[in-house]
């Protein structure tokens, strides 16, 4: 029995720290969470503001990108097809 029981102890102190650490886990995650949905709105925020700021210059540099992704999209299908 004595046995027993200290494997009933040593089994129940694992869970104890496991439960633990899976609950100081999930607590970090819900506040990295929070603090990424609050970046993510300063971000989307910023932008309006420097499009509503800039609106020739955010044009511009939204076709820049555009073209850009455009050709390296070409040049990624053609790659494709030579293969």
């Amino acid at each position: 029995m004595e046995i027993t029981d200290k494997a009933a102890n040593l089994a129940h102190e694992a869970f104890d720290k496991i439960a633990s650490t899976t609950h100081q886990a999930a607590e970090t995650l819900g506040e990295t969470g929070e603090q990424l949905k609050h970046t993510e709105q300063q971000l989307i925020n910023n932008c309006r503001g420097y499009v509503r700021d800039n609106p020739i210059t955010s044009v511009l540099v939204t076709a820049a990108v555009s073209f850009a992704l455009g050709r390296l999209s070409s040049r990624c299908r053609a790659n494709r097809q030579t293969l």
